[in-house]
């Protein structure tokens, strides 16, 4: 999604599963005609009417790994296309693990219709790997780790794996003080217990499919890449970030091979906000797509560099007349 009008000094971030809301992205929709036509191609690319299963889906239909991963990613991309015809060009991109496939695309890595073709596989594969590990009390999952540090957390992981705690691993390194492990139910049990006596404040379990970015899902992998490796990866225009290295991705080869990687490997968000923010002029980020999560992660990581919510046509507008103000 990139163009010749002028780059601006923000950093777009594109939230992930969990950020879903029914509903989302409809004013996107209503107000703007290329994002009816983004509705069309990624309708035409998943196989399904996207403008329908957001209008009806309810909220326990869009919690499915299959069904969220192209209503978020089409949200995401709706949100950065309203700003595209606004005359707004990112000077980044960067998605926390199914976002990244949206920062991909404003990238210039991979096309629209590919991105949707990509997410609707990796979705699938996703979802069938959770439903054979299981359901219910039994079935492997996530827990966020409140008031420990990513060190702490991983120091933990490995004592206990050198006493035969086996199947636990940290899943997504958030903040300072938030990780997400994921792992077996019996790994699970065990841990919310042991990070509480270590000095964890909380340790909530996630409502989520199965343990993503973990080994534990490596079927998923292998099944999503034939439909990896279908795709061109094209070099990046713009910065954009990996949740695997948590730094600048260099080349499209390497783009296509961290994508694979993301399913089974922890997503270092912390050090990718760090990354961005030491990226030389930028002025802040714009949190373009569902929710606020990528915001409270922001304020948590510490930096002076302001994140603005910018995932409905009511928060862009209010966003760029504020910068037309400061810029005038």
């Amino acid at each position: 999604m990139s163009g010749s009008t002028p780059t601006h000094p923000f950093v777009l971030l594109f939230p992930g599963q969990g950020a879903q809301y029914q509903g989302m992205a409809l004013d996107f929709w209503e107000r703007d005609e290329e994002v009816r036509q983004l509705f069309e191609r990624a309708s035409d690319s998943t196989g399904q009417d996207m403008y329908g299963l957001l209008v009806h889906a309810d909220g326990e239909t869009l919690k499915r790994t299959d069904v969220s991963q192209p209503a978020i990613t089409l949200a995401n991309l709706s949100a950065v296309t309203y700003l595209a015809t606004q005359g707004f060009q990112a000077a980044g991109a960067a998605g926390f693990s199914l976002g990244e496939y949206a920062a991909l695309v404003t990238a210039g890595v991979i096309s629209p219709e590919d991105c949707f073709r990509l997410v609707t596989a990796r979705g699938k594969a996703m979802q069938e790997s959770a439903d054979r590990l299981g359901s219910g009390a039994t079935a492997p999952g996530m827990a966020a780790v409140i008031g420990l540090t990513p060190e702490q957390v991983a120091s933990l992981i490995a004592a206990w794996r050198a006493e035969g705690v086996s199947g636990l691993y940290a899943a997504n390194i958030n903040s300072p003080r938030q990780t997400v492990v994921a792992g077996t139910s019996e790994a699970l049990a065990i841990a919310v217990s042991r990070f509480k006596d270590a000095g964890a404040k909380r340790v909530i379990r996630l409502a989520v499919a199965g343990p993503f970015h973990s080994p534990l899902i490596a079927d998923a992998a292998e099944q999503f890449q034939p439909a990896l490796e279908s795709v061109t990866f094209r070099d990046p225009v713009i910065p954009c970030y990996s949740n695997v290295s948590g730094a600048v991705l260099s080349t499209g080869a390497e783009a296509k091979q961290r994508a694979l990687e993301q399913i089974t490997k922890p997503v270092r968000w912390l050090d990718e906000e760090r990354a961005i923010a030491a990226q030389n002029g930028i002025e802040g980020v714009l949190e373009t797509g569902p929710g606020t999560v990528l915001t409270s992660l922001w304020k948590e990581g510490g930096s002076p560099l302001p994140c603005v919510s910018a995932g409905t046509v009511a928060a862009i507008d209010q966003f760029l007349q504020t910068l037309t103000r400061v810029q005038s």
